[in-house]
């Protein structure tokens, strides 16, 4: 029972990191992006092919996956840059579904449909961690997580944080004030990629192999109903809408009944609970949290008179 309750905890980690980079782009740019998935299997490809063709460590993998997803970001962002809601949408959707299939047909590198097995374990400190060791790998995802909160936390608290949300608001008002909304754009999108690249880097280092199934259209919409669920441009709801989706979607299993309800009935009663939650309460279990920028700007004027 223990090892599992940690399993649920470390696939929330994995999965909060990604969302958080997600509620970067969505809850606080304002551009709605159905692509995170395929920042994660980029994340966790390149991971799996660096560390099994490359023989390259893992903490070397770990950051050259994260720039690569961010790169990416960067890729999918420029030609985006003019559209908006639904189309943006369709958009970073065809860009997910190009992902999946290059992934899918690029055998020499990616071994397609079989995926990439033998994926070498973490080694820290001259221990080598595998997917059995679980309490290890709980408090390494977690510190990751804590690390990807107070980054975002830092930026939405700060001038580029202001300028985000004025995009988000309205995007001509804050490009007539002189914010350059291409640029924080495209920024919002490399760092949003930057931090799924790392939970897909986490994702294969872990389970020690990766499948291309694994990172299709439904993760993307997992993991946009985890910051909607829990709040859009609050991070510390992004992480209860994380542990809230993943433990319902584990709840058979942790009470033994997995026998009993078929996995497509649990799929129906999470889509009833968030119809429900949009219908009363639309700005997620804990909401928007609003930012007292008075007090921000006088904190950033005494920093500055220091």
């Amino acid at each position: 029972m223990l090892n599992f309750i940690l399993l649920i905890f470390i696939y929330i980690g994995i999965f909060g990191i990604a969302a958080i980079g997600l509620n970067l782009i969505v809850g606080y740019t304002g551009m709605l992006s159905l692509c995170q998935a395929a920042f994660l299997g980029i994340g966790a490809y390149s991971t799996a092919i660096l560390m099994t063709t490359a023989n390259i460590n893992f903490w070397m993998a770990f950051i050259i996956s994260g720039l690569i997803a961010a790169l990416c970001g960067i890729l999918i962002g420029i030609p985006t840059l003019r559209l908006r809601g639904d189309y943006l949408a369709i958009a970073t959707l065809g860009f997910g579904e190009i992902v999946k299939n290059i992934i899918i047909n690029w055998d020499n590198m990616t071994k397609g449909p079989m995926g990439i097995n033998g994926i070498p374990g973490l080694k820290l400190l001259n221990f080598t961690f595998t997917s059995l060791d679980k309490l290890p790998w709980t408090l390494i995802i977690w510190i990751f997580v804590a690390i990807a909160y107070y980054i975002v936390r830092r930026i939405v608290r700060s001038r580029i944080g202001r300028a985000l949300e004025a995009i988000r608001e309205d995007e001509i008002a804050a490009s007539s004030m002189g914010i350059n909304t291409a640029k924080y754009k495209i920024g919002a999108f490399t760092l949003g990629a930057f931090f799924a690249g790392l939970a897909g880097s986490l994702f294969a280092a872990y389970n020690q192999s990766v499948a291309p199934n694994t990172f299709d259209f439904m993760m993307s919409i997992t993991i946009l109903c985890m910051i909607v669920l829990g709040g859009l441009g609050n991070n510390a709801a992004t992480i209860v809408g994380a542990i809230l989706i993943v433990v319902s979607s584990e709840l058979p299993r942790l009470l033994g009944i997995s026998n009993i309800i078929p996995p497509q009935l649990n799929q129906v009663l999470f889509g009833f609970i968030l119809v429900f939650m949009m219908i009363y309460r639309p700005q997620g279990i804990i909401g928007r949290i609003k930012l007292n920028y008075a007090k921000i700007i006088k904190e950033e004027i005494l920093h500055l008179e220091k």
